[in-house]
């Protein structure tokens, strides 16, 4: 993570990419979109850098991590 990328909430992701909670959430399981980092023993967030990623081309977007 570079010294400027930012954590960034839920309700941000959201609204940054339009997409509801669970679609989000469907494609995550898929490797689609960025996956959250724990940020706390209850909390995530997502790299701002992944999802400007994801923004930029949702369509090519894969998870290198994700199950295939």
């Amino acid at each position: 993570m570079s010294n400027t990328d930012k954590i960034i909430r839920l309700k941000t992701v959201l609204a940054r990419t339009g997409l509801s909670r669970s679609t989000m959430y469907r494609k995550i399981d898929e490797g689609t979109f960025p996956a959250q980092v724990k940020i706390s023993i209850h909390g995530v967030g997502w790299r701002e850098s992944a999802i400007n990623r994801w923004i930029d081309d949702p369509v090519a977007y894969r998870n290198d991590g994700a199950a295939q």
